[in-house]
């Protein structure tokens, strides 16, 4: 406890406006002593949030589990802790996802090593993706409208919002762009590639 709050009075020095919002423990459930650090960070911060990661993977999966704690027992006598446990929400940016989903894949591979994927494969990989997404959509459309699936209030309205999200834009327009992009994308790898080659080159003659 004295290292934790030796390392928080350096980090106020550096970062003064930062507050302690909770704290975090590897492992699936709460443990014994879960309840004395969650009594310490109840001095430092009002009503903390305890984080358990699951890196064992018990459900197959890293999962993330939120709690709060509140008091319990009889007045003047002894009293516990109770931890409740909190929804907890995912938000990350996209350059995230695209390394988390990088590092998901090495789950596949023998030797654990992945490599990274060229811009082209990432736009290929995200259009089959893409095309997935639509073939399931259009088949619980026409599982609707044959009678097979109860029709979704919910469902059809975030449908519809997500249609009218869509640009409307002429299928020539739509090519014209796609084209200039993909040879926009082309130029920058050409490019890219030169300039490798160039450098390869120059160190090839420096070195004669």
């Amino acid at each position: 406890m004295e290292f934790a709050k030796n390392m928080y009075e350096l980090h106020k020095k550096v970062s003064p406006s930062e507050l302690i919002l909770g704290w975090y423990a590897t492992g699936h459930d709460i443990t014994e002593h879960s309840v004395l650090i969650h009594e310490y960070y109840s001095r430092e911060a009002h009503s903390p949030i305890h984080l358990t990661v699951d890196t064992s993977l018990q459900n197959g999966r890293m999962s993330i589990k939120a709690y709060v704690s509140a008091s319990m027992g009889v007045p003047g006598k002894t009293m516990g802790v109770m931890f409740t446990p909190l929804t907890v929400k995912y938000v990350y940016y996209d350059t995230e996802r695209i390394g988390i989903d990088l590092i998901m894949k090495t789950c596949f591979s023998p030797n654990r090593v992945i490599g990274l994927s060229s811009d082209l494969q990432q736009v290929g990989g995200a259009s089959a993706r893409i095309q997935d997404a639509l073939s399931t959509v259009l088949q619980y459309a026409e599982d609707v409208l044959s009678g097979k699936v109860s029709a979704d209030n919910t469902v059809g309205r975030f449908l519809m919002g997500l249609v009218n999200q869509v640009p409307k834009i002429a299928p020539e327009d739509f090519e014209t762009m796609l084209n200039s992009n993909i040879n926009d994308l082309l130029m920058v790898t050409y490019l890219a590639n030169l300039t490798q080659s160039q450098i390869a080159l120059i160190e090839k003659l420096v070195s004669l």
